[in-house]
């Protein structure tokens, strides 16, 4: 990777229950010149208390570790006012489809070598500026397939956003639209002060939220103008709160 004094250079927190493995990572971040290591932790927990100090840009994190595992430390660096990237560093295979469940940039399987970091980090600095392209200009408006012709909607008319598979279902007042669109993808070209990410698969517009209720056991979920109550996934609770001031 070629550096240059105007590119980004990624802080990296590397997370790894195994003090070898922790050093070879740390090994291959030295030969990459778009990453700078911030720090290492040995345990989510720990992980976590770094990650809210050191405010990385980028965390490598091993998917089972004891204690709190890969995916649960995921769930909560996604709740941080500004959420590193995550990308996996695992042995095992069969966590992938939980992994990109929560957003992660990718999934590298060890033993890791040079070029598929490579290749990993290129998508998480990709990933970057795309959120920092979109925040100079949000969505304003969808064109959508409807019938034989394409609509024009306002961004700020639509209420809620549901996932379904490749696609996304747009609600205008009691009308929906598909659009072929991941939820992730869309989440970061929208206004974070008009909408907010209640679920993986539900965008809510801030105004149509009427209140919060605990249900107990950690459970969550938002009221609706509507009437209509939707439970909050674990992932993005720590944002809708503090949207509430709690």
């Amino acid at each position: 990777m070629s550096g240059g004094a105007s590119e980004e250079v990624l802080r990296t927190l590397i997370v790894d229950d195994e003090p070898l493995a922790i050093e070879r990572m740390q090994v291959l971040c030295a030969e990459l010149d778009r990453l700078s290591i911030a720090g290492t932790a040995n345990d989510g927990k720990s992980a976590l208390r770094l990650a809210e100090k050191l405010k990385p840009d980028l965390v490598l994190l091993d998917m089972t570790m004891p204690g709190m595992d890969g995916l649960a430390v995921a769930r909560e660096l996604g709740g941080l006012d500004n959420p590193p990237v995550v990308i996996f560093v695992t042995a095992h295979e069969n966590f992938a489809v939980e992994a990109f469940d929560i957003d992660a940039v990718d999934y590298v399987l060890k033993p890791v070598a040079t070029e598929r970091l490579e290749r990993a980090i290129a998508r998480a600095l990709s990933r970057r500026e795309t959120a920092a392209s979109s925040s100079d200009s949000w969505l304003s408006e969808f064109w959508v397939p409807h019938r034989s012709e394409l609509l024009r909607i306002e961004a700020s008319e639509v209420s809620r956003i549901d996932a379904e598979r490749d696609y996304v279902r747009l609600h205008v007042g009691g009308t929906s639209y598909l659009l072929l669109q991941t939820i992730a993808g869309l989440e970061a070209k929208l206004d974070p002060d008009t909408f907010i990410r209640i679920h993986r698969s539900t965008i809510l517009r801030k105004d149509v939220i009427r209140g919060l209720r605990h249900e107990g056991l950690g459970v969550w979920c938002v009221e609706l103008d509507n009437g209509e109550d939707l439970r909050i996934g674990r992932t993005y609770l720590r944002k809708v709160k503090a949207m509430a001031g709690r």
